[in-house]
Formats: structure tokens, sequence, C-alpha cells
């Protein structure tokens, strides 16, 4: 009885808010966020409002490609291509999506048979593009390069993850790595997810793709894990013969087992 007694004292003097405090170090997850009156407290209102307006943002800026390919440029994997969708601006993109799947002109693609290639798309946030694109592409590069031969990055704006398809055979490779923006949400606005087709053709399905997502450090994923992670998959999937639902991720148990601890960046 005592027990109970100092048990629910300690629950009343407790502030509610300290155990949500603790736990959203852990998540980036609205929760615990309080109440004013039969509302949210003002500051909680005022967070939403500018999460969403980053969403809004991420989603309608538009890429700046030429400082894009600055930066891919200065990475040493040759000048990167521009290729654009049949989708004519942002909002066309936004109400059509199979335009955004289509090439305009891949004239500009040089062939090179090698055997990755990359293409970097806008996708649904150019914004998580811009902030990491091309710290992520060095890091499969630095990971991948030597095994395999890299093609010259190709840069896609308005662009859905099947224009790579396209983007693939115009360039010859085997095996093809889209890195694009991944649709925002209200907790995070700027992260990247990266796709996998081994043999790319136009009219492949998401079925025959593997996605690594979530990448946006340091909160998220970090460059040289997902560079693991897609170094596991291009192996396999050559082992394979085939990408997608047949070809799983073994980095993380292929690392537990021979007790390496892997962390983000």
């Amino acid at each position: 009885m005592n027990l109970e007694k100092r048990t629910g004292t300690a629950r009343a003097d407790a502030d509610p808010q300290d155990f949500w405090e603790e736990l959203r170090l852990s998540t980036q997850s609205r929760i615990g966020l309080g109440r004013a009156g039969d509302s949210l407290p003002t500051d909680r209102v005022l967070e939403f409002r500018a999460a969403h307006a980053a969403a809004r943002d991420a989603v309608h800026l538009p890429l700046d490609a030429d400082a894009l390919s600055r930066q891919v440029e200065a990475l040493g994997l040759g000048s990167p291509a521009l290729v654009t969708s049949r989708a004519g601006n942002r909002a066309e993109y936004l109400r059509r999506p199979d335009l955004g799947r289509l090439p305009a002109d891949l004239a500009g693609v040089p062939r090179s048979g090698a055997d990755l290639g990359f293409v970097l798309g806008d996708g649904l946030s150019p914004r998580a593009l811009m902030d990491h694109g091309a710290a992520l592409l060095g890091a499969l590069a630095e990971e991948l390069s030597d095994r395999y031969s890299l093609a010259p990055p190709v840069i896609a704006t308005e662009a859905r993850v099947a224009l790579g398809d396209h983007i693939a055979e115009a360039m010859g490779v085997r095996t093809l790595i889209v890195l694009i923006g991944e649709r925002p949400g209200l907790s995070v606005a700027d992260s990247l997810g990266i796709y996998l087709t081994h043999l790319p053709r136009p009219g492949r399905t998401d079925a025959d793709r593997n996605c690594v997502s979530n990448i946006h450090p340091p909160e998220g994923l970090g460059y040289a894990q997902a560079a693991k992670v897609v170094a596991g998959l291009v192996s396999g999937a050559r082992k394979l013969g085939r990408s997608g639902v047949d070809l799983k991720d073994t980095s993380r148990s292929d690392a537990l087992s021979s007790g390496e601890i892997l962390t983000l960046d």
C-alpha cells in the first residue's frame, strides 16, 4: 500500500513533458505536442506550419542544375550531361508523372558501355539533390570505382525514377544507380533515395529495382553507409543476373557475421 502511495505521488509530481522530451531524442516524428486549452500550444502550431512550408518549397523550387553540375564535375567522374523529361515545367511535372518518366532528348548522353551508370534526378525534392547529391555520388564512386568501370554521370531534371531506364539504354551501362529526391514530409524535406536497376531498359517496373531510402545525414542514413549497401546490391545483382524483389540487402548481416558494427554517418 505504501508502495502504491509512493508511486502515485511520484506520478503526480512528475512533469509529463519530461517523458516526451526524452523520447523525442529518438525520433523526428511529432509526438507529445501538449495542449493549450482545446488546441495545440502556439509554438507547436508554428513548427507545423514551418515544416509544411519547407516541404512545399522542397517540391516546387527548381533544381539549380548548373551549380550541381559544377559540384559533380569536381568529383573527377567526367563532365555530367544534362537531360530533361518531357514535362515542360515543374507544374506539369507534378500533374503528369507519366511525362517525368520519358526523356525529351538523349542526344547529349555519351555511350560508354561502362559497368555502372549514375543518374542524379531532382524528383520530388530538388533541395535534397542539391544538399546531398554530389557528396553521396562521391561516396558511391569511392566505394565502387576500384571494382567497376563508371560512366560519366547524368543530371536529370523534372525526373521520375523510370526516366533513368531510357538514359541507361543510351549510356549502354550494365547497372544503373539513380539518386533522386524523395517525396518530402513534415519531418524531412531533404531526403534522397537510391534506385538500383540491373540490366536497365525502358519498360522495367518497380519490381525490377532495389531502393535505399532516407539518406540525409546526420539524422538519416549516411553517405558511406548507403554506399556500402549499394555495393552489396551491385555485387548481388551481378551474381544473380537481375535486381528487384529477388535481390536482398545482406550488408548488415554480413557485417554482423564478420564482427563489424555499422554506424550511421
